[in-house]
Protein backbone atom coordinates (compact mmCIF):
# COMPACT_ATOMS: atom_id res chain seq x y z
CA UNK A 1 0.00 0.00 0.00
CA UNK A 2 2.93 2.59 0.74
CA UNK A 3 4.60 2.19 -2.60
CA UNK A 4 1.25 2.45 -4.59
CA UNK A 5 1.32 5.56 -2.33
CA UNK A 6 4.54 6.52 -3.44
CA UNK A 7 4.39 5.71 -6.98
CA UNK A 8 1.00 8.20 -7.45
CA UNK A 9 2.66 11.05 -5.66
CA UNK A 10 5.47 10.65 -7.93
CA UNK A 11 3.05 10.65 -11.10
CA UNK A 12 1.65 13.83 -9.60
CA UNK A 13 4.67 15.60 -8.97
CA UNK A 14 6.08 14.42 -12.56
CA UNK A 15 2.31 16.30 -14.19
CA UNK A 16 2.99 19.18 -12.22
CA UNK A 17 6.54 19.72 -13.30
CA UNK A 18 4.98 19.64 -16.71
CA UNK A 19 2.78 21.90 -16.17
CA UNK A 20 5.00 24.18 -14.60
CA UNK A 21 7.53 23.83 -18.06
CA UNK A 22 4.62 24.32 -20.24
CA UNK A 23 3.57 27.39 -18.72
CA UNK A 24 7.75 28.53 -18.79
CA UNK A 25 7.83 27.92 -22.53
CA UNK A 26 3.98 29.53 -23.08
CA UNK A 27 5.19 32.97 -21.12
CA UNK A 28 7.89 34.44 -23.55
CA UNK A 29 5.08 33.85 -26.94
CA UNK A 30 3.03 36.30 -24.25
CA UNK A 31 5.96 38.72 -23.94
CA UNK A 32 6.28 38.69 -27.58
CA UNK A 33 3.13 40.27 -28.19
CA UNK A 34 3.35 42.75 -25.48
CA UNK A 35 6.66 43.98 -26.72
CA UNK A 36 5.46 46.97 -29.08
CA UNK A 37 4.04 48.16 -26.18
CA UNK A 38 7.10 47.84 -24.07
CA UNK A 39 9.10 49.74 -26.93
CA UNK A 40 6.72 52.41 -26.95
CA UNK A 41 7.10 53.03 -23.62
CA UNK A 42 11.24 52.80 -23.71
CA UNK A 43 10.90 54.94 -25.97
CA UNK A 44 9.25 57.89 -23.84
CA UNK A 45 11.57 57.21 -21.54
CA UNK A 46 14.66 57.69 -23.21
CA UNK A 47 13.23 61.37 -24.46
CA UNK A 48 12.41 62.00 -20.30
CA UNK A 49 15.70 61.30 -19.28
CA UNK A 50 17.05 63.17 -22.85
CA UNK A 51 14.93 65.96 -21.30
CA UNK A 52 16.39 65.39 -17.49
CA UNK A 53 19.90 65.53 -19.08
CA UNK A 54 19.47 68.75 -20.34
CA UNK A 55 18.31 69.99 -17.25
CA UNK A 56 21.18 68.59 -15.42
CA UNK A 57 23.79 70.25 -17.56
CA UNK A 58 22.29 73.48 -17.00
CA UNK A 59 22.10 73.23 -13.01
CA UNK A 60 25.75 71.48 -12.53
CA UNK A 61 25.53 69.56 -8.70
CA UNK A 62 28.44 71.10 -7.01
CA UNK A 63 28.11 69.08 -4.14
CA UNK A 64 31.10 67.76 -2.97
CA UNK A 65 29.46 63.99 -2.31
CA UNK A 66 28.22 63.74 -5.76
CA UNK A 67 31.73 64.98 -7.61
CA UNK A 68 33.50 62.04 -5.26
CA UNK A 69 31.08 59.96 -6.65
CA UNK A 70 32.07 61.14 -10.45
CA UNK A 71 35.24 60.94 -9.92
CA UNK A 72 34.99 56.72 -8.71
CA UNK A 73 32.86 56.00 -11.39
CA UNK A 74 35.47 53.99 -13.42
CA UNK A 75 33.45 54.35 -16.47
CA UNK A 76 34.03 58.58 -16.45
CA UNK A 77 35.71 59.65 -19.20
CA UNK A 78 38.23 62.06 -18.83
CA UNK A 79 36.19 65.34 -19.71
CA UNK A 80 33.79 64.15 -16.94
CA UNK A 81 36.52 63.86 -15.07
CA UNK A 82 38.49 67.06 -15.52
CA UNK A 83 35.24 69.14 -14.96
CA UNK A 84 34.27 66.99 -11.97
CA UNK A 85 38.35 67.84 -10.57
CA UNK A 86 37.81 71.53 -12.17
CA UNK A 87 34.30 71.97 -9.86
CA UNK A 88 36.05 70.47 -6.94
CA UNK A 89 39.11 72.99 -7.11
CA UNK A 90 36.37 75.97 -7.49
CA UNK A 91 34.10 75.26 -4.80
CA UNK A 92 35.63 72.84 -2.40
CA UNK A 93 39.32 73.33 -3.24
CA UNK A 94 39.69 75.52 0.41
CA UNK A 95 40.37 72.75 3.15
CA UNK A 96 39.94 73.40 6.91
CA UNK A 97 43.23 74.63 8.78
CA UNK A 98 45.41 71.89 10.36
CA UNK A 99 44.27 70.95 13.97
CA UNK A 100 47.86 71.47 15.46
CA UNK A 101 50.31 69.22 13.80
CA UNK A 102 47.46 66.29 11.97
CA UNK A 103 45.17 67.74 9.28
CA UNK A 104 41.87 68.35 9.18
CA UNK A 105 39.34 64.91 9.15
CA UNK A 106 38.20 66.63 6.33
CA UNK A 107 41.20 66.51 4.37
CA UNK A 108 40.47 62.65 4.02
CA UNK A 109 38.20 63.26 1.33
CA UNK A 110 40.79 64.84 -0.85
CA UNK A 111 43.43 62.02 0.02
CA UNK A 112 40.43 60.10 -1.35
CA UNK A 113 40.20 62.06 -4.50
CA UNK A 114 43.79 62.01 -5.13
CA UNK A 115 44.39 57.95 -4.99
CA UNK A 116 41.18 57.75 -7.08
CA UNK A 117 41.99 59.74 -9.70
CA UNK A 118 45.81 58.41 -9.52
CA UNK A 119 44.24 55.04 -10.06
CA UNK A 120 41.40 56.30 -12.65
CA UNK A 121 41.97 54.35 -15.93
CA UNK A 122 40.95 57.16 -17.71
CA UNK A 123 42.83 59.53 -15.63
CA UNK A 124 46.20 61.01 -17.29
CA UNK A 125 48.58 63.21 -16.22
CA UNK A 126 47.78 66.58 -16.98
CA UNK A 127 44.49 66.01 -14.93
CA UNK A 128 46.66 64.86 -11.72
CA UNK A 129 49.49 67.56 -11.96
CA UNK A 130 46.66 70.23 -12.47
CA UNK A 131 44.24 68.97 -9.85
CA UNK A 132 47.89 68.71 -7.47
CA UNK A 133 49.03 72.05 -8.10
CA UNK A 134 45.89 73.81 -7.42
CA UNK A 135 45.09 72.04 -4.14
CA UNK A 136 48.50 72.93 -2.97
CA UNK A 137 48.19 76.60 -4.17
CA UNK A 138 44.85 76.85 -2.54
CA UNK A 139 46.11 74.54 0.58
CA UNK A 140 49.96 75.39 1.30
CA UNK A 141 49.91 73.96 4.71
CA UNK A 142 48.69 70.61 3.29
CA UNK A 143 51.80 70.57 0.89
CA UNK A 144 53.37 67.24 2.63
CA UNK A 145 50.13 65.27 2.83
CA UNK A 146 49.02 65.87 -0.87
CA UNK A 147 52.25 64.81 -2.47
CA UNK A 148 52.32 61.10 -0.09
CA UNK A 149 49.04 60.68 -1.60
CA UNK A 150 49.85 61.25 -5.04
CA UNK A 151 53.34 59.16 -4.24
CA UNK A 152 50.69 56.42 -2.71
CA UNK A 153 48.35 56.51 -5.66
CA UNK A 154 50.91 56.58 -8.44
CA UNK A 155 53.12 53.47 -6.39
CA UNK A 156 49.59 51.99 -6.52
CA UNK A 157 49.24 52.00 -9.93
CA UNK A 158 51.33 48.97 -10.90
CA UNK A 159 52.55 49.47 -14.20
Amino acid sequence: METEFIIKAIIGLIIVLAVLIFLLFLEPSRDAKSEPKRQVATEVQKESKDESKEEASSSVNTDLFHLVNIIKNRRSNEDTLSEALELIIKHHGKVHKKLGLRPHPDFDTYIDILFTICRHPNANKDMIITFDRELERLNPEYKKEINEAIAKGLNSRGF
